[in-house]
Order: structure tokens, then C-alpha cells, then sequence
């Protein structure tokens, strides 16, 4: 099993997790998520968790005391803080496997201007970005993380899906089919009717690595260099 603990402004908008896939997960108790408003930790009357900037500027930044105080909060055992910031490296595949051998890991979602860089420096182990865009806050990362990471929790999902899904092999995934066998004149492939498991295995591998090829050349190429 593995813990999320998740340091956010707007618990409210985690209640998505609790559906499909991530939901079962949370029933099974194969994960857990555990979210901390760090509003109920400001000693503000009016719960205010941020301050005007030092030096001037637009925008407002997150206080440090809040943050920590949120922070300690946490049981934490060996668990690894992580910053949601579009100054961290991109999250991928194999960020995703890593993370998925932690057994607690705390979620820290900024907002406004970011969050002052004294707690940052002292309770973060790593900055992770979702892609090179600004978002209104750390929520959204947050939440991918959580659904990319949980995915590779042991027995959440069939080691099979895992294997084969885009990424697992450098490669994006081949083409999927169902029933009806006919739609509006397209017909399925007539080797995935052919019960030839051999057949169907290289079919599969060559439609990734022409898809592969086609939609994202980087990663074929990325492929080629470490062949």
C-alpha cells in the first residue's frame, strides 16, 4: 500500500479520485489519501494563508508558517515530500515507477504567487512538474501524480495492462479493437481474428513502432540511441 498525504487549499476538488480505477484502489485500501487543509492552520482570524511579496510585485505568496505548521501535522515516518512546481523535472513513465515503489509520499500544492522559499527549502526532497504550462495551483499535478503513481501499486491494476500500455516498452501502444466485428464499413484487422498468437505479438509490436514513429519521433529516437 502506499500513502498520499496531500497539502492543499482546496481539499474539494480531490473528490474526483474516489471514482473508477483510483476509487477501487481506495476501497481495497491497496493506496490511501489522506488530505490536509492548510487553512485550518493559519492563525489568522479570517484563515488567511498569504502575504504581499518582499520586494515588491504582483500577486500574493503562501506563508511559511502555515505550510509547516500543515506539515507537521503529518505522521511521516520516511516519507517523501514532494513540491508540485513547474520549476521541477517533467513527470514520465519512469519518475511514475519510481514513485510507485515509495510507500508514503506527502503532496505539497502551491497557489498565487508560489509559497515563501524558507519551508521549501526546508521540508521539500523533490520539485515535479506535469509539463512546461502554469496552472492556478498544485491541485491538478497533484492528483495526476496520485492517479499515474497508483496505477503501479500492486494490485490495483492486472500486471498485463501494465506491460503493455503506451511507455512501458519506450514505445505508445497499438491500435485496440472490439466488437461489432464491422462499423461503418471498416472492418477489424483480419490478423487479430486469426487466433495466431505469434501473429497477433508481431503485428502488435510493428503498429507500435510505426505509431511510435509517427507521433512521437523523440521517443523513437530515444529508442534507437539506447538499442
Amino acid at each position: 500500500m502506499i500513502k498520499f498525504d496531500v497539502l492543499t487549499l482546496f481539499p474539494e476538488m480531490f473528490d474526483s479520485l474516489k471514482t473508477s480505477i483510483i476509487g477501487k484502489a481506495l476501497e481495497k485500501e491497496k493506496i490511501h489519501i489522506n488530505l490536509i487543509n492548510m487553512r485550518d492552520f493559519s492563525q489568522d482570524k479570517h484563515k488567511k494563508v498569504d502575504d504581499t511579496p518582499y520586494g515588491g510585485g504582483a500577486g500574493m505568496v503562501m506563508k511559511p508558517d502555515v505550510v509547516y505548521k500543515a506539515y507537521q501535522s503529518i505522521q511521516k515516518d520516511q516519507a517523501k515530500v514532494i513540491y508540485l512546481s513547474p520549476q521541477g523535472k517533467t513527470l514520465n513513465q519512469k519518475k511514475v515507477e519510481e514513485l510507485s515503489q515509495e510507500s508514503h509520499l506527502i503532496l505539497l500544492c502551491g497557489h498565487y504567487e508560489g509559497i515563501d522559499q524558507r519551508v521549501l527549502d526546508k521540508i521539500v526532497g523533490e520539485e515535479i512538474s506535469i509539463g512546461d504550462y502554469i496552472l492556478t495551483g498544485g491541485e491538478i499535478p497533484a492528483m495526476v501524480l496520485i492517479d499515474s503513481v497508483s496505477r503501479y501499486v500492486d494490485g490495483v491494476l492486472s500486471k498485463d495492462s501494465i506491460q503493455e500500455e503506451s511507455f512501458s516498452s519506450g514505445l505508445l501502444e497499438y491500435p485496440q479493437y472490439t466488437r461489432p466485428e464491422i462499423f461503418e464499413g471498416e472492418t477489424v484487422p483480419e490478423v487479430l481474428l486469426s487466433g495466431h498468437h505469434e501473429k497477433i505479438k508481431k503485428w502488435r509490436k510493428e503498429k507500435s513502432e510505426e505509431i511510435t514513429k509517427k507521433k512521437r519521433p523523440d521517443l523513437w529516437k530515444n529508442k534507437e540511441t539506447k538499442c
